[in-house]
């Protein structure tokens, strides 16, 4: 295993949606204290760490990821003293603990942004964001024809101090959350600030929202596919995201985290989510003075078939591992429909989403580098797809009444025990109400229930994450194809662990030389069959 300097090459990180993980108070909304409580959970599980979402003073129009201030604790998910209280037993479990920041964009009621308002055009407090005049003749049009990430115009027209329509503000994503303009150092210099106040916490790194944001192009023209962006749900407007000035701001963060590893020899971790077309231009996001690590989202949006997978996974380890850094896997997180579900078409009822999920969890398990765990898919739980109208709270169904690509169904409150709703999310108060509401069938899927049944996907997950801590062919590494039959890929770790994973296709079952160490599904000595992932010593 690695040094604890190098922790995070092969780590195993669990993200935590705080409001959805465990509620301590019985108000229907989770909070640290609840994580706090869950940390004895997770440590049996067997991860090395959690990415907290954003518990910030928030007004929550996008669920916390409009900031209103960077250093405190939003009231309702508890405090400060409760937040060292969190990283004070995670740290005395051996459970690293990194914070989600927000550094694209800040929320409208930011004091800097209602400072904003307040002043005139070409203000000291307007530079700090993206101000401009609109076009036509009485500015009435937005000064390009940018869209929004969540849909419709990227800008909103404001009402000056006489009372007089005046400019518009940039916001990439909902008009509760106007973009910093990082072209201005006083931005920098308040995120140093911001991070040092986490770092001198305790914290052990950051989870970077929208990575590849930040700088927008200077002369802010417009584009030439201007709903790109909204229609994709991608950062793929190439004169808002991914400039190249945004390197220098990783650079400088990273020199921060050093000074911090300094004191201790454990290096503070910074990985981003970073959405780039090519894993080439997502390795410039992870050069030796960059990022530690950057999410490789090709797995997860990759289709379920062998030639998809094995693309995908060689471009990373040939582009993204060869700049010194590891790859950091994903199959879901809070943005994403679950895994399950995702994999489900077209027959859902057969059970293949679950086999399917379970399959590529093993998978996941045994490539090189780390991985991250969304909270929930070491319960198998699904999408929840049928909620109603009047209980969503995701942005983009209020800016595009489309339910299309919503992200409430995977931020469901989780199900710890009982038989109804609120299933153990508030513990001893059982008349409480989630702030989404659990299905009947997540009693199916609670975790007293997944711990007693050893065929679980949680005994699954449990078990991989032994192994991957107890067998040096796993972590960080390299892997080496292996000649299969169509319809299965397989790989060795070092010079004797096989993993293989037969999609479902082969026309025969796939040959397993001897008795697996670990199977996501039926195998047989000698057969791995149907959709399932195996782990095995060759012999």
């Amino acid at each position: 295993m690695l040094s604890k300097y190098h922790w995070w090459r092969d780590a195993v990180i669990y993200q935590v949606y705080v409001r959805s993980f465990l509620d301590s108070t019985g108000d229907g909304v989770g909070d640290l204290a609840g994580v706090r409580a869950g940390l004895p959970y997770l440590k049996k599980l067997g991860v090395d760490g959690i990415w907290l979402s954003p518990f910030y003073p928030s007004p929550q129009h996008d669920h916390g990821y409009d900031v209103a201030d960077y250093c405190d604790v939003d009231p309702l998910f508890g405090d400060l003293a409760e937040f060292d209280l969190l990283v004070g037993a995670a740290r005395r479990l051996g459970i690293k603990v990194l914070l989600d920041i927000v550094p694209n964009h800040c929320s409208s009621e930011h004091p800097w942004f209602r400072e904003a308002l307040a002043a005139p055009p070409g203000s000291a407090a307007r530079a700090r964001f993206h101000f401009a005049d609109g076009r036509g003749p009485d500015g009435s049009e937005p000064p390009n024809n940018w869209h929004s990430m969540f849909g419709g115009p990227a800008w909103s027209r404001v009402t000056e101090p006489d009372g007089r329509p005046g400019q518009w503000y940039l916001h990439m994503f909902a008009p509760e959350q106007p973009d910093w303009n990082w072209r201005n150092p006083e931005i920098g210099a308040e995120f140093d600030r911001i991070l040092r106040f986490w770092l001198d916490r305790g914290i052990d790194g950051f989870r970077i929202d929208v990575a590849a944001g930040l700088f927008k192009h200077p002369e802010l023209p417009d584009s030439d596919d201007p709903e790109a962006d909204a229609r994709t749900r991608d950062s793929v407007n190439p004169l808002a995201w991914n400039q190249p000035e945004v390197h220098d701001v990783w650079r400088r963060w990273r020199s921060i985290c050093e000074e911090y590893t300094g004191r201790d020899g454990c290096e503070r971790l910074l990985v981003g989510e970073v959405s780039v077309p090519t894993a080439r231009e997502h390795a410039q996001y992870v050069r030796p003075d960059e990022l530690h690590q950057a999410f490789f989202f090709d797995l997860l949006s990759a289709p379920w078939d062998p030639d998809a997978f094995r693309k995908v996974i060689s471009e990373a380890m040939q582009d993204i591992a060869g700049t010194g850094s590891t790859v950091t896997w994903v199959l879901n997180n809070h943005d994403q429909v679950r895994t399950v579900t995702r994999y489900g078409e077209p027959a859902e009822a057969s059970g293949l989403g679950a086999a399917r999920a379970r399959a590529a969890a093993l998978l996941m398990l045994a490539l090189p580098g780390a991985a991250y765990i969304y909270q929930g898919e070491e319960l198998g739980l699904p999408e929840v797809v049928d909620l109603p109208d009047d209980v969503l709270t995701d942005p983009i169904f209020r800016r595009t009444g489309s339910r299309a690509r919503i992200r409430d169904g995977c931020r469901v409150p989780l199900p710890w025990s009982g038989q109804a709703s609120p299933f153990g999310f508030t513990p001893g108060v059982e008349s409480a109400k989630p702030w989404l509401p659990q299905p009947e069938y997540f009693a199916e899927y609670a975790t007293d229930r997944a711990l007693a049944d050893t065929r679980s996907f949680w005994h699954l997950y449990r078990d991989g994450l032994q192994l991957r801590a107890a067998l040096p062919q796993l972590g960080e590494g390299t892997l080496r194809w292996l000649d299969s039959p169509p319809g299965v890929l397989a790989f060795t770790r070092g010079d004797d662990l096989v993993c293989a994973v037969n999609f479902g296709t082969a026309p025969t079952p796939a040959p397993v030389p001897g008795t697996p160490l670990l199977a996501s599904g039926p195998c047989a000595p000698g057969v791995l069959s149907g959709s399932t992932a195996a782990w095995w010593i060759r012999s």
